[in-house]
Protein backbone atom coordinates (compact mmCIF):
# COMPACT_ATOMS: atom_id res chain seq x y z
CA UNK A 1 0.00 0.00 0.00
CA UNK A 2 1.60 3.15 -1.36
CA UNK A 3 2.68 5.37 1.83
CA UNK A 4 2.08 9.53 0.82
CA UNK A 5 3.98 11.60 3.15
CA UNK A 6 5.42 15.31 3.23
CA UNK A 7 8.29 17.05 5.46
CA UNK A 8 8.61 20.44 5.99
CA UNK A 9 11.39 22.56 7.46
CA UNK A 10 12.83 25.70 7.51
CA UNK A 11 16.71 26.75 7.26
CA UNK A 12 18.49 29.88 7.77
CA UNK A 13 18.55 32.63 4.97
CA UNK A 14 22.64 32.06 4.95
CA UNK A 15 22.17 28.43 4.09
CA UNK A 16 19.31 28.63 1.48
CA UNK A 17 21.71 28.14 -1.55
CA UNK A 18 23.39 24.77 0.17
CA UNK A 19 20.22 23.41 1.10
CA UNK A 20 19.40 23.68 -2.38
CA UNK A 21 22.24 22.40 -4.01
CA UNK A 22 22.16 19.38 -1.65
CA UNK A 23 18.43 18.86 -2.35
CA UNK A 24 18.80 18.41 -6.46
CA UNK A 25 21.93 15.73 -6.06
CA UNK A 26 19.47 14.18 -3.24
CA UNK A 27 16.78 14.16 -5.73
CA UNK A 28 18.86 12.71 -8.59
CA UNK A 29 20.00 9.87 -6.11
CA UNK A 30 16.67 9.34 -5.27
CA UNK A 31 15.67 8.95 -9.32
CA UNK A 32 18.56 6.86 -10.30
CA UNK A 33 18.48 4.57 -6.99
CA UNK A 34 15.01 4.42 -5.63
CA UNK A 35 12.17 2.53 -7.66
CA UNK A 36 10.30 1.96 -4.28
CA UNK A 37 9.83 6.16 -4.26
CA UNK A 38 7.27 6.24 -6.97
CA UNK A 39 7.39 10.65 -6.62
CA UNK A 40 9.59 12.76 -4.94
CA UNK A 41 9.43 16.10 -4.75
CA UNK A 42 10.78 19.17 -3.29
CA UNK A 43 9.32 22.77 -3.38
CA UNK A 44 10.69 25.75 -2.20
CA UNK A 45 7.81 28.58 -0.96
CA UNK A 46 7.99 31.65 -3.11
CA UNK A 47 7.17 34.06 -0.73
CA UNK A 48 9.50 32.73 2.23
CA UNK A 49 12.42 30.71 0.61
CA UNK A 50 13.91 29.70 3.59
CA UNK A 51 11.41 27.04 4.01
CA UNK A 52 10.76 24.08 2.14
CA UNK A 53 8.22 21.16 1.41
CA UNK A 54 9.52 17.42 0.38
CA UNK A 55 6.66 15.13 -1.13
CA UNK A 56 6.92 11.82 -1.12
CA UNK A 57 5.44 9.00 -2.39
CA UNK A 58 6.56 5.25 -1.37
CA UNK A 59 5.46 1.65 -2.79
CA UNK A 60 5.32 0.85 0.60
CA UNK A 61 6.53 0.92 4.29
CA UNK A 62 9.69 -1.55 2.50
CA UNK A 63 10.69 1.73 0.72
CA UNK A 64 9.59 3.92 3.20
CA UNK A 65 12.50 2.17 5.46
CA UNK A 66 15.04 1.44 2.60
CA UNK A 67 15.01 5.39 1.96
CA UNK A 68 14.98 6.14 5.53
CA UNK A 69 17.95 3.88 6.22
CA UNK A 70 20.27 5.14 2.97
CA UNK A 71 23.68 6.52 3.08
CA UNK A 72 22.48 9.33 0.79
CA UNK A 73 19.80 10.60 3.36
CA UNK A 74 22.25 10.34 6.36
CA UNK A 75 24.71 12.73 3.71
CA UNK A 76 21.62 14.79 2.76
CA UNK A 77 20.42 15.42 6.93
CA UNK A 78 24.52 16.24 7.28
CA UNK A 79 24.10 19.34 5.24
CA UNK A 80 20.37 20.67 5.78
CA UNK A 81 20.38 19.93 9.88
CA UNK A 82 22.95 22.15 11.02
CA UNK A 83 21.02 25.15 9.11
CA UNK A 84 17.77 24.17 10.29
CA UNK A 85 15.81 26.99 12.32
CA UNK A 86 12.34 26.72 14.39
CA UNK A 87 12.80 23.22 15.25
CA UNK A 88 13.54 19.93 13.06
CA UNK A 89 12.06 18.22 10.03
CA UNK A 90 7.72 17.85 10.64
CA UNK A 91 7.14 14.73 8.66
CA UNK A 92 3.20 14.29 7.77
CA UNK A 93 1.62 11.33 6.81
CA UNK A 94 -1.55 11.29 4.20
CA UNK A 95 -3.60 9.39 3.11
CA UNK A 96 -5.15 9.79 -1.06
CA UNK A 97 -8.79 10.75 -1.12
CA UNK A 98 -8.76 11.93 -4.98
CA UNK A 99 -6.63 12.86 -7.51
CA UNK A 100 -5.64 13.07 -11.00
CA UNK A 101 -3.03 10.71 -12.75
CA UNK A 102 -2.18 7.02 -13.09
CA UNK A 103 -0.81 7.16 -9.36
CA UNK A 104 -4.33 8.42 -7.99
CA UNK A 105 -6.64 7.03 -10.07
CA UNK A 106 -4.77 3.46 -9.00
CA UNK A 107 -4.93 4.26 -5.50
CA UNK A 108 -7.44 6.49 -4.44
CA UNK A 109 -10.59 4.21 -2.38
CA UNK A 110 -13.21 3.84 -3.86
CA UNK A 111 -16.45 5.33 -1.87
CA UNK A 112 -17.59 3.65 0.59
CA UNK A 113 -21.46 3.65 1.15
Amino acid sequence: MPIYQTGAYQVRPSGVDKVKQAIQEFVRYVQASESGARMYLAWQQKDDPTRFLHLFIFEDAAAQARHGQSEAVKRFESIYSPELVGGEVVFTDYELVAGKGAEASRTAAAPQH
